[in-house]
């Protein structure tokens, strides 16, 4: 009898563990074949492209890590004809060492000197020099910005994955004032991780999922 309970109690224990690798296997199925299109589909979410034809001014959000890719986006745009001049927004932040310089250059600096060597010059540039910490901050500067100087229309340039928080943001800030702005992120892939692979990399999940926590606390605080 011992022999044999011993053996059913062995049957019992193997059904379980059969039964446990296939809801595990069953589970890495899932993964593998819903997590690509749904990582995809949330990063494709933050992207908001708004165009217009023409605009008084182009505006390019302030980015430390993804200057580069915003303002080349903005040289394009305005080798376009569709804006005459390219302000940038300060973020107050410096970059690494240059020799050339003998400093650290802030990062709207370098912003504005590959704006030029894509060719805008330097006259159709301007630097707004108080320094923002924030999006929200932003969207009130430039707010004030476009009411003291006439501005009847905004293009924002920025990068991919916070275009849809910045355009929300902007939007609030000039309700009613009657500006119409448009939207031109940078394309994803360059100094940020692309939508098919973004959590692959640390830097893709706080660009992707943490951008989802920003859009949240925005909607939530304004």
């Amino acid at each position: 009898m011992t022999n044999g309970s011993g053996a059913r109690s062995n049957d019992v224990k193997q059904t379980a563990k059969s039964r446990r690798h296939r809801k595990v296997l069953y589970l890495l199925f899932l993964l593998v074949v819903i997590w690509p299109p749904f990582a995809w589909l949330a990063a494709r979410g933050l992207i908001v492209h708004e165009y217009i034809p023409r605009a008084d001014a182009l505006v390019v959000l302030g980015g430390s890590s993804t200057y580069k890719e915003r303002t080349q986006q903005a040289a394009q745009v305005f080798r376009e004809g569709r804006a005459a001049k390219i302000i940038l927004t300060n973020d107050g932040l410096q970059g690494g060492w240059s020799t050339e310089e003998q400093r650290n250059p802030f990062f709207v600096e370098r912003a504005s000197e590959e704006l030029q060597r894509a060719g805008v010059p330097l006259d159709k540039i301007e630097i707004l020099p108080q320094i923002v910490s924030s999006t929200q901050e932003e969207a009130r500067l430039i707010t004030e910005y476009a009411g003291s100087h006439g501005l009847h229309s905004l293009i924002i340039v920025t990068s991919a994955y916070h275009s849809r928080r910045a355009m929300w943001t902007m939007r609030r800030s000039f309700d009613g004032s009657g500006v119409t702005l448009g939207g031109e992120p940078a394309p994803a892939g360059q100094q940020t991780p692309s939508p098919f692979f973004w959590w692959l990399r640390p830097r893709g999940w706080r660009m992707v999922a943490g951008e989802y926590i920003k859009l949240v606390y925005y909607r939530l605080k304004y």
